[in-house]
């Protein structure tokens, strides 16, 4: 505040400090920091604790500088008035939490290239809930992207892990209007599918269109909706959703690889995904002796046509990029 606004305020309400600046025992920014301090707990205590609290601060004055006495100011009415600490603290993350939900916001921006600019302002239980997500998926990702010789950007890890987190979304979990994260409506024929370079529409509202390699990879751990579309676009028949490997299939698998089988790779079973050897595409079963666990890494260049895979005698799986 600005000295004359302060001397006002020394005037009107906090005499002991006004007394204690003009005696020298006080500089000028001790007095203001002491005088935002008090007036931060005026409607908090009463008028015989704001005296005691002003007597405090000022008594601290001789050991702390301005920065120091603003920090013991945040917590200046615990000081005086330790019985209703609680009841306070409790008022203030009451009120907390409520302006932080008036100030979040979040906002997706498609740039045109491929990606969406998302900008978000979030409560801190909110975004600290969301960090530890994202970082348990980063974690294995940067394990077997190192096991590769390679080192990849924290930011890139926590990008890469949103998705791996919204294939995993519970679709129980959802609104009854969502459905299973991992459902793949594919809007294209079956030889399109098996082909490398084809591309494939994802049912929304947008027809967002994916690669044939990404909806050979969501088939390994989701469900396939075939649709046969007529000329026009129109549905002209849906074929029944064919569920993959099943809870005790995986939980075989898992015993059996104890890891991501892509050589050299350590990622733990518990975070890997259960990928077919043969494409069920291509005529694939689903069976315990098809299934072979890979990480979110792996699986992703698994599916990669810029990369060749060769699954070896030991059953481990090594990759090479194509020239």
């Amino acid at each position: 505040m600005p000295t004359k606004s302060l001397a006002a305020v020394l005037a009107q309400r906090w005499f002991l400090v006004a007394a204690a600046l003009g005696a020298g025992e006080v500089n000028l920014e001790q007095a203001r920091a002491i005088a935002h301090a008090l007036d931060e707990v005026r409607d908090e205590l009463s008028g015989a604790q704001l005296v005691e609290a002003e007597r405090t601060l000022l008594a601290e004055a001789k050991r702390l500088d301005p920065t120091g006495l603003r920090r013991l100011g945040r917590h200046l009415a615990d000081v005086v008035d330790p019985d209703s600490a609680e009841e306070r603290e409790a008022k203030r993350l009451a009120e907390e939490d409520k302006l932080a939900a008036e100030k979040a916001k979040l906002s997706l921006r498609p740039q045109g290239d491929g990606t969406t600019r998302i900008s978000a302002r979030l409560p801190d239980a909110v975004a600290k809930r969301l960090k530890r997500y994202l970082e348990a998926f980063a974690q294995p990702r940067k394990q077997a992207a190192e096991a590769d010789g390679r080192r990849v950007p924290y930011n890139t890890l926590l990008a890469r892990a949103m998705g791996d987190l919204l294939e995993r979304v519970d679709p129980h979990r959802l609104p009854d209007h969502g459905g299973d994260a991992t459902t793949v409506i594919v809007t294209i024929t079956l030889d399109q599918l098996r082909t490398e370079l084809s591309s494939a529409g994802l049912g929304y509202d947008d027809d967002t269109p994916i690669t044939a390699a990404t909806a050979r990879r969501l088939a390994c751990n989701g469900t396939i909706y075939p649709m046969v579309l007529g000329g026009a676009g129109q549905v002209l028949d849906a074929g029944r959703g064919s569920r993959f490997h099943n809870p005790i299939q995986r939980k075989v698998i898992r015993l059996r690889d104890k890891r991501c089988r892509a050589a050299g790779c350590d990622v733990a079973a518990e975070w890997c995904d259960v990928h077919h050897l043969e494409a069920w595409s291509k005529g694939g079963k689903t069976t315990v002796k098809d299934g072979v666990l890979l990480c979110c890494h792996h699986h992703h260049r698994v599916h990669d046509p810029a990369y060749h895979h060769e699954r070896h005698p030991d059953g481990s799986i090594r990759f090479t990029r194509r020239t």
